[in-house]
């Protein structure tokens, strides 16, 4: 067994790297990549950059180059659902993309022909994150995530994906390594803490969480590592 983990920011990796063993970075595709072992578990960390594309390029990479066969994503999100508050986990059980618009032609937002609205996450992360989740005493969400390329600060906005895909919290990359590890039958796992309430103050928010957001979702990352031993 060899799990990617991935984060899209610098900040988001930097908790786990931190608690790896015989780190070894590899310089790819412009990016780095970071062979580690846990607990005497081998894993593939890296941080794709903002945005669709380059999540979709690093987890392509992360499977196909490095040979993973298990894909564990930690990173923040934006709130929609107001049951969410700052600081707070959500795993995802399906993921789609809000700003995939081809309804001119009469598909639903988020679908294009030969694909799907929604991609479901692997059932028995997502169990098994509940496991962890209990064994930590965390109450653990779940729900649907919503992907785009933009960072929503609009409360239009944010009204207008919650309406139209139920969604629950909002970023920028989920959705696309949900493709990516659709299409190449990798299971993966989507996990985000809540770092910012997706409304008008998203810009001060984030800033302010984003460090103690991700260390919350990095440790949480790391127990699944744990159990899938």
């Amino acid at each position: 067994m060899k799990i990617a983990i991935m984060g899209a920011m610098r900040e988001e990796i930097a908790p786990l790297l931190e608690k790896l063993d015989n780190v070894k970075e590899i310089k790819y595709a412009s990016n780095r990549y970071y062979e580690a072992s846990y607990n005497g578990i081998d894993v593939v960390v890296a941080y794709s950059k903002i945005g669709k594309v380059f999540a979709s390029l690093t987890a392509t990479i992360l499977i196909e180059k490095f040979g993973c066969d298990r894909l564990l994503f930690s990173g923040v999100a934006g709130a929609i659902n107001e049951d969410l508050s700052i600081g707070d986990l959500i795993v995802a059980n399906k993921l789609c993309q809000h700003d995939l618009d081809i309804t001119a032609f009469g598909h639903p937002h988020g679908y294009v022909p030969e694909g799907a609205e929604f991609i479901h996450c692997d059932e028995s992360l997502v169990a098994l994150s509940k496991d962890v989740a209990k064994s930590l005493g965390i109450h653990l969400y779940e729900g649907i995530i919503a992907t785009g390329d933009q960072f929503v600060s609009d409360h239009a906005k944010k009204a207008w994906i919650s309406d139209t895909f139920c969604a629950d919290a909002l970023e920028m990359e989920g959705s696309s390594v949900a493709v990516v590890c659709d299409a190449l039958d990798v299971p993966f796992f989507i996990l985000r803490a809540i770092s910012d309430s997706a409304d008008d103050s998203a810009d001060v928010d984030f800033d302010t969480f984003l460090e103690k957001s991700a260390k919350v979702s990095a440790n949480f990352i790391l127990k699944m590592v744990e159990k899938l031993t």
